[in-house]
């Protein structure tokens, strides 16, 4: 039996793990955390992701731990229309729904599906040498040996340093702040994800559960990220009253940091008994929610190839299968998270206006493509 040896215990590995022992592989994780802490942050898993759930027999754990998202809207900072668009022909044709859930439940319930001794925490990898077995070395001097291995580690990837340290990591010049509060929505916001564009800046908040509200703030900067105040609240004083409220009812420590960024579409994933997944292959910015998506959709993809083929035959067909679609959410994704921090006002009211005559239907096509998951026959 093929031992796979997984490096990252994030949402991508976990699945990837779940994906490989349903087809009977031993599968080891190695996480470099000394505890899988939850990060206070909720996720959106869109229908592509739940497809893939569904397969792997999850869906309705992962149903009952998050709130289903219908509706998915960009508006105004006043939270007046921009674009609209009704998930529900997606949930029918699929039949499964778009989920917002915490990402520690999310990873409770991946948890679940594991043995104990599955998951290795504390593990940080120092270097990989590939032979007939590829042999892992961490920085606290054990060693581990596998068949296999693949890298879930995210877009600081060690693995990708180790076999191709040229990947270039590309800084949007965006700050995000996340955070989970504790609060009622009205009843129009139940079932939605909402995305609010300013200038310069946007706020997007989701309910993940009965009363908890997920949101996250963005804003530009232009040559470093000390140019943001540190009062970050005062970015978004003319927002609607609702965002005011969101920010102002979650306690500091409860709101998280990041700069945005995503890689440059990479020509290769892998190399010999060694293949890249999610951010470490392709991180994209967050601005189409489908970081965690592409992840997953990867997991079950790369499972399904490994168990058909050898692993260098496996590694090719699964890129081939995968990288078009991947690459055009990367360049797509960026290119929203610019459209949307558009600082002139003259530009911001025109892309406005455009947005709102875009029709539904091209929407929806949009929509379609990014739903759609590959097949291994295709």
């Amino acid at each position: 039996m093929k031992t796979i040896s997984i490096i990252g215990g994030g949402i991508g590995g976990l699945t990837t793990a779940i994906a490989l022992k349903q087809k009977g592989f031993q599968v080891r994780i190695f996480e470099q955390s000394p505890v899988l802490k939850p990060v206070g942050a909720g996720i959106i898993l869109a229908n592509n992701a739940m497809q893939v759930y569904q397969k792997l027999g999850l869906e309705d754990r992962i149903a009952q731990a998050g709130n289903h998202i219908s509706v998915a809207s960009i508006v105004n900072a006043d939270l007046s229309p921009l674009s609209y668009i009704s998930l529900q022909y997606f949930e029918e044709k699929y039949s499964c729904k778009n989920i917002a859930i915490h990402r520690g439940a999310l990873q409770q319930v991946l948890l679940n599906e594991l043995a104990t001794d599955d998951l290795h925490l504390n593990k940080k990898l120092s270097s990989i040498t590939q032979n007939e077995a590829i042999t892992l070395t961490f920085t606290d001097g054990s060693s581990s040996e596998a068949n296999l291995v693949i890298g879930a580690d995210g877009i600081h990837s060690a693995v990708r340093q180790s076999i191709f340290p040229d990947s270039t990591v590309r800084n949007a010049h965006q700050i995000c702040w996340r955070g989970v509060t504790d609060m009622e929505l009205p009843e129009y916001y139940q079932h939605a994800v909402t995305e609010s564009w300013g200038l310069g800046d946007r706020f997007g908040f989701v309910k993940i559960a009965p009363r908890k509200v997920y949101w996250f703030a963005v804003r530009s900067y232009k040559d470093h990220p000390s140019e943001i105040k540190e009062d970050f609240f005062s970015y978004f004083n003319n927002y609607h009253p609702l965002v005011k409220e969101l920010l102002t009812s979650t306690p500091a420590d409860a709101i998280h940091l990041a700069e945005l960024s995503d890689l440059k579409p990479m020509s290769k994933w892998s190399k010999q008994n060694t293949c890249l997944i999610g951010d470490a292959a392709h991180a994209t910015t967050p601005n189409m929610g489908q970081g965690a998506g592409q992840a997953i959709e990867d997991a079950y993809l790369l499972a399904e190839c490994i168990a058909n083929f050898p692993a260098e035959v496996a590694f090719a067909k699964f890129q081939k299968l995968r990288e078009v679609k991947v690459n055009k959410i990367v360049k797509t994704s960026w290119t929203i998270g610019k459209m949307a921090h558009l600082q002139n006002p003259l530009a911001a009211r025109f892309r406005n206006f455009m947005m709102r005559m875009v029709p539904n239907s091209l929407n929806r096509k949009q929509i379609g493509q990014v739903f759609e998951l590959a097949k291994l026959d295709s």
